[in-house]
C-alpha cells in the first residue's frame, strides 16, 4: 500500500491485518523539507500554533520552551477518555488514515514519526483507544492523544488481541517507544482521522449490505411468484432518478433465467385483467405491498445518497486534515480549520438514515414472509409444523428489536452542536459520534439482513416454489447450506451464518 496515492476503503478493512504500507523516498523528502521549513520560520521567531504557543483556548499564552515537552504539554491534558475501548481493527484503520494525511508533507511533521506509523501497521498492534471524548472539531482530539501516548509507550494497546500495558504492547511487537516534540504530537492528534476511518468503514459495509437487501428482495419476489412489472425499464426511466434505474437494471438481471434478456420484464407480465395473478405459491395481488412494489425506488433513493456519501469517502481520505499547514514553496504557514469533521458528520447522518430504512424495508419483508395472508398460503411463521414448531417466530422478535434499536439512534448528530473549550470551539460538528453510530448501525442492519435471508431459505424448505431467477437460485442454493429449522433449534449463529452468505459475496 503506497501513501502517495489516496487510500481506497478497502484498504483501511484491511489495516485490521498486519499490512506492507510504503512510502515513496520523494515523498519522504518532501516531509523532510516541510520539516526544515518548520524549523526555519521557528528560528524567525513566527507564531506557529502549538509549537510556540498553548492549545485550544490557550493559544494566547506561551507554550513550552523545551520541544520534548511540548509533546508532554499537548498530549497529557488530552488522557481524559471514557468508556470502552475502540475495536481494534477501526484504531488500526484510523492510524492508516493519519499517516496518509501526514504523509502528504503539509504538517511540518519529523519523518520518523511517519516511519513509526508505517511500522506499526506492519505488526499487530493497536492503541487502546477510548470511545468517549471527541467532539469531531480540532480533530479527534482525545482519541488520537490516546493513540499517540500509546505509540510513546504509555497508556494501553492491543497485540494479537491481547491488552497490556503500551511499553509491554511495543516490546512484544518489536517497535521502539515514538520520541516526539510539540509539533509531531499536535500533527498526531489534530485530524478527524478516528471519524473517517469509522465513516469508511461503515459506507463499505453498508454497500455490501444494500446489495445484499436487492438480491434477497429478488429472491422474495421470486419465490412468491410475484410479478416483476415493478422493475420495468419504461417505468423507471420515466422515473427519472439515476440510482432507481441502476438498482432495478441489477435486480432484473438477478431475475432474468438462463438467456433471458433483463431489460423489460417477463412476456405478458401485467397483462392480466383481473385483480389477483395466480403463481405456483398462491394467489398474488395486482399491485403488491410497498416493501416490493417499492423497493427499486427505496434502493434507488439508498444508491443515490451512497454516491454521495462516497464522495465525502473519498475526500477525506485524499485531504489533510490538521492544523496549521505549512507551504515551504510559499514561506507560508497557515493557520484554519482543516480538522473540522462537517462533512464526515453529515454525511454519517445520512448513512445513518439509509440504514434505519433499509432495515424498515428488510423487516417488513420478513413480516410478509412469514404471514399465511400475505405469503401466498404458506405456514405460518414458516413453521415446518405449526404449534408444535414455531420457524422463525423469534428471529422475527429479535430483528423487530434490531430496528427498533437503528432508529431509535436515527437523530441527526451533525446539528447537535454544543460550545466548548471556553467558546474557542463554539461551533462543533459530532462527526465522531455520527460515525462511530452509522458503524455501530451496520452490525444491526447486517443482522437483520441475515434474519430476511434465513426466511427465504425457511420458505424454500416449507412449500414456496424454486427460484426461476439464475442469480436468485444461486443465492438460494448457498443458503440452503444452512439446515432448515426442522425441528426448533436456537438460531442466532445460523443468522450471522446467514448475513455472511449474503454480504460477504461484495
Amino acid at each position: 500500500m503506497d501513501l502517495a496515492a489516496p487510500l481506497h476503503p478497502d484498504d483501511l478493512a484491511r489495516a485490521a491485518q498486519p499490512i506492507e504500507v510504503t512510502l515513496p523516498a520523494a515523498h519522504r523528502a518532501r516531509i523532510t523539507e516541510s520539516r526544515a521549513f518548520l524549523g526555519k520560520i521557528l528560528g524567525e521567531d513566527r507564531a506557529v500554533y502549538g509549537s510556540t504557543t498553548g492549545f485550544g483556548a490557550l493559544v494566547g499564552f506561551k507554550g513550552r520552551d523545551d520541544p520534548r515537552d511540548q509533546a508532554d504539554n499537548t498530549l497529557a491534558h488530552l488522557g481524559a477518555g471514557q468508556g470502552p475501548d475502540l475495536d481494534p481493527a477501526l484504531v488500526r484503520a484510523t492510524v492508516l488514515v493519519r499517516a496518509r494525511s501526514l504523509a502528504q508533507a503539509a504538517s511540518g511533521v519529523s519523518p520518523h514519526v511517519v516511519d513509526a506509523l508505517i511500522a506499526m501497521l506492519a505488526t499487530t498492534f493497536a492503541p487502546a483507544v477510548p470511545r468517549f471524548g471527541s467532539v469531531g472539531a480540532s480533530g479527534d482530539l482525545i482519541p488520537l492523544g490516546a493513540a499517540a501516548q500509546a505509540l510513546r509507550g504509555r497508556g494501553f494497546a492491543y497485540v494479537g488481541g491481547k491488552r497490556m500495558p503500551a511499553a509491554e504492547a511495543l516490546a512484544e511487537a518489536g517497535l521502539d517507544r515514538l520520541p516526539l516534540d510539540g509539533r509531531d504530537a499536535l500533527a498526531l492528534v489534530n485530524g478527524t482521522s478516528l471519524t473517517t476511518a469509522a465513516l469508511t468503514l461503515a459506507a463499505r459495509q453498508v454497500r455490501k449490505i444494500a446489495a445484499a437487501q436487492q438480491d434477497l428482495t429478488c429472491l422474495l419476489t421470486d419465490l412468491l411468484g410475484v410479478d416483476p412489472q415493478f422493475l420495468d425499464e419504461r417505468l423507471m426511466r420515466r422515473y427519472a432518478h439515476p440510482g432507481a434505474i441502476t438498482v432495478a437494471a441489477r435486480m432484473r438481471a438477478a431475475l432474468a433465467g438462463p438467456g433471458e434478456q433483463s431489460g423489460a420484464t417477463r412476456p405478458g407480465a401485467g397483462e392480466q385483467s383481473g385483480a389477483t395473478r395466480e403463481q405456483p405459491g398462491g394467489k398474488r395481488p395486482l399491485q403488491e405491498p410497498y416493501s416490493i412494489r417499492c423497493s427499486p425506488q427505496l434502493f434507488g433513493a439508498a444508491e443515490d445518497a451512497l454516491r454521495y456519501i462516497d464522495q465525502v469517502v473519498a475526500a477525506d481520505l485524499a485531504g489533510v486534515s490538521d492544523n496549521p499547514l505549512f507551504f515551504p514553496d510559499d514561506d507560508s504557514v497557515v493557520h484554519g480549520g482543516n480538522f473540522f469533521g462537517q462533512p464526515a458528520a453529515f454525511a454519517a447522518d445520512l448513512l445513518t438514515t439509509v440504514q434505519a430504512q433499509l432495515g424498515n424495508l428488510a423487516e417488513r419483508q420478513l413480516d410478509l414472509l412469514v404471514d399465511p395472508h400475505r405469503n401466498g398460503g404458506l405456514p405460518p411463521m414458516l413453521a415446518a409444523g405449526p404449534g408444535q414448531q414455531h420457524g422463525l417466530q423469534g428471529v422475527q422478535l429479535a430483528s423487530t428489536a434490531l430496528i427498533a434499536e437503528i432508529r431509535r439512534d436515527a437523530m441527526p448528530a451533525g446539528m447537535q452542536s454544543l460550545p466548548t473549550n471556553l467558546h474557542n470551539q463554539d461551533v462543533v460538528p459530532f462527526g465522531t459520534q455520527a460515525a462511530l453510530r452509522a458503524l455501530d448501525q451496520a452490525e444491526l442492519l447486517r443482522l437483520i439482513c441475515g434474519s430476511l435471508a434465513l426466511g427465504l431459505r425457511q420458505a424454500a424448505y416449507v412449500g414456496a416454489r424454486r427460484p426461476t431467477g439464475g442469480r436468485t437460485g444461486e443465492l438460494l442454493a448457498e443458503l440452503e447450506q444452512i439446515d432448515p429449522v426442522d425441528p426448533d433449534r436456537p438460531l442466532e449463529q445460523d443468522v450471522r451464518r446467514a448475513a455472511a452468505i449474503c454480504c460477504d459475496r461484495y
